[in-house]
């Protein structure tokens, strides 16, 4: 049902209620030259700013068989052909060595997940060369979301969500947070799902904490089946949200910040739910 998300009564009530009594206050009482309705006016303010962020509409999603819907609200930052050159060590691993260290993202073994479509961990990426192109591959899209976009999260298509990994940045408790819309921002903080539908198909999605998203709040957890277009989470205030699938199952045609098109100079924009990112490339069991 359109309305607040979940969480979002209190910010939006707490500083109207301020609002109101303070503009009383300030007309019948004492306005202490002007200050106490001026900080009635700040806080109606603060609390529009937060019916805007937490507001959640309902969505038209799409029925057509096979296609995948984009999670996010939000510009498309790039699309990207990526092959897992790496993957996250376990703790038997990390301790035989043979890690490759990285300043800014942590340690990663070297080597790929055997099935790395199964996105059983988090897996290192690198873009794929033209002609160099291997079943493995992934496509991912990243999605930048403002402050003033709608935060709420819907699944890409109906599956059960078989994976769901909370990791902080690179040696902090929470953190870092950079920039959204910044490239190494992907290692923030951030929130690593996985979505698996009745035809065994898996696609990645990862809620990525911005410069001012300094909480990722999950709805849903691992095993519940999800419809396509449900919703599953949220991040507060300004962030990020990549999703990755099969590239040889599926095509997109939408228009990245990187590709410079003059009608889409930040990318093209996407609403959670309703816009198709993804087209399957040739018809496979139906994922709606």
């Amino acid at each position: 049902m359109s309305g607040l998300a979940h969480g979002g009564h209190a910010p939006v009530l707490i500083p109207f209620m301020m609002g109101v009594s303070s503009l009383i206050v300030g007309t019948l009482i004492d306005p202490l030259s002007g200050l106490i309705p001026l900080f009635g006016i700040l806080c109606l303010m603060a609390s529009a700013f937060f019916v805007n962020f937490w507001r959640d509409p309902d969505r038209p999603i799409p029925k057509t068989p096979g296609v995948l819907v984009s999670p996010a609200d939000g510009h498309i930052m790039f699309i990207r052909r990526e092959r897992a050159t790496g993957r996250r060590p376990s703790k038997k691993e990390a301790e035989q060595g043979g890690l490759e260290h990285d300043d800014l993202t942590g340690d990663w073994l070297p080597v790929p997940c055997i099935d790395p479509l199964k996105f059983e961990t988090e897996q290192r990426y690198e873009e794929v060369p033209k002609g160099e192109e291997h079943p493995d591959d992934v496509v991912r899209i990243a999605i930048f979301m403002s402050p003033l976009d709608v935060h709420v999260n819907r699944s890409p298509m109906a599956a059960t969500i078989e994976r769901m990994e909370h990791r902080t940045g690179k040696g902090l408790k929470r953190g870092p947070f950079r920039a959204a819309f910044k490239k190494e921002s992907e290692f923030n903080e951030r929130v690593r799902t996985v979505f698996t539908s009745e035809e065994d198909l898996r696609i990645e999605v990862t809620q990525i904490s911005g410069a001012l998203a300094r909480t990722i709040v999950p709805w849903s957890g691992i095993g519940e089946p999800m419809r396509r277009g449900q919703r599953y989470g949220m991040i507060r205030l300004g962030s990020r949200v990549d999703m990755r699938v099969p590239a040889n199952l599926f095509t997109t045609e939408l228009v990245s910040a990187e590709m410079e098109n003059a009608k889409h100079p930040k990318g093209q924009f996407v609403q959670a739910g309703s816009t198709i990112l993804f087209q399957p490339i040739a018809q496979h069991a139906s994922v709606d």
